[in-house]
């Protein structure tokens, strides 16, 4: 029998994932996913390793933050972690954010869990933390994200040129979108 107090805080559910909180017994999960190339290059970041310290110092970052919020996304069937969501640069004044997701089980893509993080997230801060605006960057070699982000809600707002560079070619980022008034709830529960 399994004992529930091994179950992960689940604050948000969705119909096919959840989102709870940061775990530090996760780091080491955390660690791989971030220096998985493969993973990594949806990011539009950097590729180069991460270290075990540098990881737990973003972790301590992360978990103290009063102007980023980040969950673990867990596929429900399975409670299973799959990969982080974020909320970061929240501004109250404005109620504005920039929005972030990583997938990191590569057998998870094309599933639509992204999609429905990306609602459950942008529910949460237009809901949750009472946020107008939320903004995302994205290279257009990610098309699986593209596509995940326009169904969830957002619209490309424009493009800044060249101003990445991937495998020394330089490449668009795509700045996209998503309003409290345009957007439409998902079916979510609240774990109040």
């Amino acid at each position: 029998m399994t004992d529930p107090n091994d179950r992960p805080i689940l604050n948000i559910i969705g119909d096919k994932v959840a989102l709870g909180p940061l775990r530090r017994e996760l780091l080491q999960l955390y660690e791989r996913w971030i220096n998985d190339f493969v993973v990594v290059q949806t990011l539009g970041a950097g590729l180069r390793p991460i270290t075990s310290e540098s990881e737990a110092a973003w972790f301590e970052r992360a978990a103290a933050s009063e102007r980023d919020v980040t969950f673990t996304i867990y596929e429900l069937q399975s409670v299973r972690p799959i990969g982080t969501v974020s909320l970061r640069e929240i501004d109250y004044f404005h109620r504005a954010a920039t929005f972030g997701l990583l997938i990191g089980e590569k057998e998870c893509w094309g599933k639509g869990y992204g999609t429905e993080t990306t609602r459950l997230m942008v529910d949460y801060a237009f809901g949750g933390l009472g946020l107008h605006n939320v903004m995302l960057a994205v290279s257009p070699r990610n098309e699986h994200a593209v596509h995940a982000y326009r169904r969830a809600g957002f619209r490309e707002i424009g493009r800044r040129r060249e101003a990445h560079r991937f495998l020394g070619q330089a490449e668009d980022v795509i700045l996209m979108d998503s309003v409290a008034t345009d957007f439409e709830r998902p079916n979510v529960r609240w774990n109040l």
